[in-house]
């Protein structure tokens, strides 16, 4: 494209533009400089005076790491009464799984029970109530108990509670991580109940315990834990969706029964 001015007459109004201060010029084809890359400026090292003689910057502080499981085990020792562990697990921020869930699930039934009922996670009927074993589950659950002459509420009833106290997303099964996380409150919980026999609902509730996964194979097998006699038992909501499994539930439930019968 020809200019419209020549040679001195662009240069002059060049010139006027340079003395009003200008300092770019606008080019033929649009710039969207939102897509222009700007590398990061580095803060420049500033060096301090020592004796005459300039010293180093200080390196920067890295954040000092906290172990999870450190802290709970720190704080779960605190707690003398089911009422004060409560309080210090559902205040405890190290688990991301607090951010996502309702409710605070802590447990149900009698705190005096022999028997203690151990799970794996509140679902969605559980984080919507703030309620361990609600639903399907929780009412196939009470049917069991009731086989053997316990419910949740009565004088023969038992205490219900799970690993975790907050539902994870989309229910998936907890990370070792996040069960790690738990272990101190849950065996404080455990320690502050006192039960004689332990069930293990599940194969979260074998792998916080036992270190091993399997529930098949785990089941009616007597084990030891939190220094009492625990039974790995299929999950209500397992259950659910395999019922021929329930007679091997049943014949588990009546060797703890009589394991309670014989004063554990």
């Amino acid at each position: 494209m020809e200019s419209v001015f020549d040679y001195h007459s662009a240069r002059a109004m060049l010139e006027w533009q340079i003395d009003l201060g200008v300092t770019e010029t606008i080019s033929d084809a649009p710039i969207n400089r939102f897509e222009a890359v700007q590398e990061p400026v580095k803060p420049k090292a500033t060096a301090t005076v020592e004796n005459g003689k300039p010293t180093k910057p200080a390196p920067p502080v890295k954040p000092v790491a906290v172990d999870a499981v450190a802290e709970a085990q720190k704080l779960a020792d605190q707690a003398t009464t089911l009422e004060e562990l409560a309080k210090i697990q559902s205040e405890f921020e190290m688990c991301d799984l607090k951010k996502g869930a309702r409710k605070f699930v802590f447990a149900d039934g009698n705190p005096k029970s022999r028997l203690l009922i151990l799970g794996e996670a509140p679902g969605r009927d559980e984080d919507q109530q703030g309620r361990p074993f609600a639903g399907e589950a929780g009412q196939l659950l009470d049917k069991m108990l009731a086989a053997i002459d316990m419910d949740r509420t009565g004088e023969n009833s038992a205490y219900v509670t799970n690993v975790m106290p907050w539902r994870p997303p989309q229910n998936r099964d907890p990370s070792v991580e996040e069960i790690a996380m738990m272990m101190p409150f849950v065996s404080k919980h455990i320690e502050l109940v006192s039960p004689d026999v332990v069930i293990l609902m599940g194969n979260v509730a074998c792998l916080a315990a036992l270190s091993k996964k399997g529930i098949t194979r785990l089941r009616g097998n007597w084990a030891t834990a939190f220094e009492r006699p625990v039974m790995p038992i299929f999950h209500p909501a397992y259950l659910l969706r395999t019922p021929v499994a329930k007679r091997d539930a049943w014949a588990d439930l009546l060797a703890v029964q009589a394991k309670l019968k014989k004063g554990a």
